[in-house]
């Protein structure tokens, strides 16, 4: 079964204005099949075989005889000196588009040949997980408490009796050893997966570089390293605060989030849909969850700067800013909430603040008392829209 992605268009676009176009992304979240998919003309080749990225490296003119000048390579971070042998195809050539399809799922050694090599001739698009906006459009019924535990990873859902736990158990296993093994910031791999879960506790939560290092036994400096490489594969974001010179009291420390509300409940423990009535961890994760889906459109529409707000006294899960507007809402684990709660104090403090949102169980919208609004988060692309 094919999941239609929202970024089909973009990356369809893309490639008739550009001559190389990089899809990039954590593990698994189905870049591969989707290039493969939108471009059938193209030849395939993927360099985790070890003989084709051995040719690549070492015989690159016999590589692109081999297989064309109209190709997808995968994994293309195994073969870095590719990237010089690009350009210069596509300088010799620069009104051919879309000829070469790369993916990568190392952000590291894949961004550092891109700048150097392909300045001016790539886009570059990040795929996310599965939305759940996707899932509806194909079909797929699920609730929001699944949806959590389950996250976006296309292969839960092309093979839906895989159990979520083994899934993960093996993602993690194989995010450790091949992904991070060749960095040589992270030396302990049991440490970096420690450091990993203890992250996942604190989800939501605002960022304190000491007291995480400390908690897992490793050096300050070692934890900011191990964030930023977290970052950068894909697998956290760290939302920055909403600042301004006009309001010198707010926070400046970034919340962390997983990107993946299915991948943030394994590494806490939550496994089954029961343990969302009881863990004290259920708000956390919710608000995780709204994050990611945000995310998940903003990557696709653009448009609005996501943040928070969090100052002495009260806070906003989420802000958003364009064009001088501000959208503002929180995420509430509840079915039925009554009231807007501190987010109608913030709204008289932003000029242009339209009326708060709060993202719940709910089934349906349904206003607020002291003004705003209950959404539930299949809706978000309204809110985003309006």
């Amino acid at each position: 079964m094919w999941i239609t992605r929202q970024v089909e268009s973009r990356l369809k676009s893309s490639a008739e204005t550009r001559p190389v176009v990089v899809i990039t992304g954590p593990r698994q979240t189905g870049k591969t099949s989707l290039v493969k998919r939108l471009f059938p003309e193209h030849s395939y080749v993927s360099l985790d075989l070890p003989s084709e990225a051995a040719q690549a490296e070492g015989n690159p003119s016999g590589f692109f005889q081999r297989h064309g000048d109209q190709v997808i390579i995968d994994e293309i971070q195994y073969a870095p000196s590719l990237f010089r042998h690009i350009k210069t195809i596509v300088d010799a050539d620069r009104d051919k588009m879309g000829r070469f399809i790369l993916t990568g799922s190392q952000p590291f050694p894949l961004m550092q040949g891109v700048s150097e090599s392909l300045a001016g001739r790539t886009e570059i698009i990040q795929l996310p997980g599965l939305s759940l906006n996707e899932l509806k459009d194909a079909s797929i019924e699920i609730s929001i408490e699944a949806f959590m535990l389950r996250g976006g990873f296309p292969e839960l859902y092309e093979r839906p009796h895989l159990d979520p736990t083994s899934f993960y158990a093996s993602y993690v296993a194989t995010y450790l050893e091949r992904d991070l093994r060749q960095l040589r910031d992270i030396g302990n791999l049991r440490d970096f997966e420690r450091f990993l879960r203890a992250c996942a506790l604190r989800t939501s939560q605002l960022v304190n570089r000491a007291e995480l290092a400390r908690d897992v036994g490793i050096s300050e400096s070692a934890g900011r390293q191990w964030l930023s490489v977290l970052e950068q594969s894909g697998i956290i974001s760290l939302l920055e605060p909403w600042f301004s010179n006009a309001t010198k009291s707010l926070i400046k420390t970034p919340k962390l989030h997983f990107n993946d509300s299915g991948l943030a409940a394994f590494l806490m423990g939550i496994t089954q849909e029961a343990d969302l009535e009881i863990s004290p961890l259920t708000g956390s994760l919710w608000e995780t969850t709204v994050f990611a889906e945000i995310r998940k459109e903003l990557s696709i529409q653009g448009g609005w700067q996501l943040a928070f707000w969090r100052d002495r006294s009260k806070e906003a899960d989420f802000l958003l800013h364009k064009a001088g507007r501000f959208k503002i809402a929180d995420a509430k684990w509840s079915e039925n909430p009554t009231s807007v709660g501190k987010l109608a104090r913030i709204q008289k403090e932003i000029d242009s603040a339209l009326s708060p949102t709060l993202f719940c169980r709910a089934k349906h919208p349904f206003p607020l008392k002291n003004g705003g609004e209950a959404l539930p988060l299949p809706s978000l692309s309204t809110f985003l829209n309006t």
